[in-house]
């Protein structure tokens, strides 16, 4: 097995791990949400976290519709440059989440791990569909 089918499967499992512990993060979020606010809080401060997090769950939800996208039309499968990139993008994220999910990080942290993790990996596959697709080139 050379070394391009290999990484196949493994992008797809880190891919999948970190939609997995999105999807957890978005059904269990009221702790996180609390991580976020002081002790004595109201319910607009609350609302207003919550808020914030679902947005940002909700656009890591659409960063990975578009990697999905890519790799599953087979612009990026056998991309090594993009593989290696989303393995270590995706496995750094599940655990980063892991982290926020059990530790009760705040808020904020989420939006770094969101930056690193989920929109380098999704920027490159738009460049990636962009070229193959619109301007009509061979995937590397």
């Amino acid at each position: 097995m050379s070394a391009v089918n290999s990484l196949v499967p493994a992008r797809f499992l880190t891919i999948t791990a970190h939609l997995v512990i999105v999807i957890t993060i978005f059904w269990s979020r009221e702790n996180n949400v609390k991580a976020c606010l002081p002790l004595d809080f109201t319910q607009e401060q609350y609302d207003s976290e919550d808020k914030k997090l679902v947005t940002a769950l909700a656009i890591t939800i659409g960063m990975f519709v578009i990697e999905l996208a890519g790799f599953f039309t087979g612009v990026s499968m056998f991309n090594c440059t993009q593989g290696l990139l989303s393995i270590g993008a995706h496995a750094s994220a599940s655990v980063a989440l892991v982290f926020f999910l059990f530790e009760h990080w705040e808020c904020g942290i989420y939006w770094w791990i969101f930056v690193f993790c989920s929109v380098l990996p999704a920027c490159v596959e738009i460049l990636l569909l962009i070229a193959v697709f619109g301007l009509k080139k061979k995937p590397l």
